[in-house]
């Protein structure tokens, strides 16, 4: 299994504990959805000006959002729906795609939401590889599951919001 996080960005620190905690985040993930098949997925921390590209790049808003998912594989929650065309095996791995965070926007939203910025990191990746997995909030309902497939991450990591907010 792989997960290849890249760090392009020099304006927050990232040290081997955050990057472990990443790693640890996305495995859990999946195991919690039982995809069991070997996986790549990348992970790249970038700062607003990039992600702001390629958000306007690649859905023509022109803004910095936190986080982006390029899923490759066409899933729904959580199995694959496709054999064709989107599934891409590389080497004996299904290549699940690309998740792109904007640190600073996470450090901005932990100050705003008075949480750790671990936790709003680990936030935004679990929010991330659940979209390559299939899940979507476009409804409450689906919005409501994947928000509580998160919170399980978060507090299987002791990564929970804050009693008082």
């Amino acid at each position: 299994m792989g997960i290849y996080i890249e760090d392009l960005q020099s304006k927050i620190p990232v040290d081997k504990r955050m990057l472990d905690l990443m790693e640890r985040a996305t495995n859990i993930c999946l195991k919690k959805e039982k995809f069991d098949m070997p996986y790549e997925i990348s992970i790249i921390l970038t700062d607003d000006s990039r992600i702001r590209e390629v958000n306007k790049e690649h859905r023509n808003i022109d803004k910095a959002t936190d986080v982006l998912s390029f899923p490759i594989v066409d899933m729904y929650e959580g199995k694959i729906i496709s054999s064709e065309g989107d599934l891409n095996m590389d080497g004996g791995l299904i290549i699940l795609g690309d998740i792109l965070i904007s640190l600073e926007r996470a450090q901005e939203q932990a100050k705003e939401y008075g949480h750790s910025f671990e936790r709003e990191l680990i936030f935004l990746l679990t929010h991330g590889v659940y979209h390559l997995l299939g899940f979507d909030h476009d409804n409450s309902e689906r919005e409501t599951k994947m928000l509580e497939r998160q919170e399980t991450v978060l507090q299987n990591l002791k990564l929970q919001r804050q009693q008082n907010l």
